[in-house]
């Protein structure tokens, strides 16, 4: 019985840990509301490309209808809102002053605290983003659609598997801060490939034959076009798409904790 009570308390840890992590992590980005708002708000570009794609030429010659161009840059809306990531610029502001230093005495491995922080903030999203799409869809009420259960059931699976592979990839970049104190301004170099290559800003559909060829060879397509793709309704390949999301946060983990063990070689602070 004792035996059985310490392998019980070992499994239940882990989770109690998160939990812990996310909640204190949750009560912190409530306290933040205005500024959520406004992280929400700048996060609308889709929309505005929805209104430029709508009488495009080139989403008539790409055989796109004007009711999926609306669908996609709906979702995809909805997948930025929740795959957003700013770690590179909180781990470089907690390298610089020192707050690093606890995070790596303590027994958790601090990936695990800005992951919670980034689900947390995602959790108060939640409200505000359904405002911003009761609103769009009582002014635009030809915008309006329901996804199915089974797609929304993958779509967020997706989502939250974009979410980590993003994560990740910018997690695996905030290692340069170990070598240089301002790693954050790649995080801006970042934005560009995800810009053009995502489907952010135009459908993979109407690059052009080898511009999209480049584009699926990249994360960057899965980490956003592929889960907007499933929460229109369009048709996609489900089993290639979480593959590729797989097999590229895999690639970026083994990275970082390269990264991470060679770095904390480099790190010296007050108090480490």
């Amino acid at each position: 019985m004792i035996y059985f009570k310490k392998v019980l308390k070992k499994i239940i840890s882990p989770y109690r840990i998160a939990g812990s992590l996310f909640s204190s992590q949750y009560a912190l980005m409530l306290e933040y509301r205005a500024e959520i708002v406004l992280w929400a708000i700048s996060g609308v570009l889709p929309l505005i490309m929805l209104g430029l794609w709508t009488g495009a030429e080139a989403r008539v010659l790409a055989g796109i209808t004007k009711e999926d161009i609306t669908r996609y840059f709906i979702s995809a809306f909805i997948v930025r809102q929740f795959t957003a990531v700013w770690v590179m610029v909180s781990f470089e502001e907690d390298h610089i002053e020192g707050k690093l230093s606890p995070f790596i005495l303590q027994p958790i491995y601090p990936f695990w605290r800005y992951f919670f922080s980034h689900v947390a903030e995602q959790f108060t999203r939640i409200p505000f983003v359904l405002v911003i799409m009761i609103f769009l869809f009582i002014g635009f009420p030809q915008t309006f659609f329901i996804p199915s259960n089974k797609e929304l059931i993958a779509a967020i699976i997706a989502i939250f598997s974009a979410f980590c592979v993003r994560f990740i990839l910018h997690w695996t970049f905030a290692m340069v801060n170990f070598w240089t104190e301002r790693a954050s301004a790649i995080e801006r170099v970042l934005m560009i490939p995800y810009l053009f290559l995502s489907g952010l800003v135009a459908p993979i559909e109407t690059f052009p034959e080898s511009v999209r060829a480049f584009a699926l060879l990249t994360p960057y397509p899965y980490l956003l076009s592929f889960p907007a793709k499933i929460l229109s309704g369009a048709n996609v390949n489900l089993l290639q798409g979480f593959l590729c999301l797989f097999l590229w946060g895999s690639l970026f983990m083994f990275i970082s904790f390269y990264a991470w063990r060679n770095g904390l070689k480099q790190y010296s602070s007050m108090g480490a």
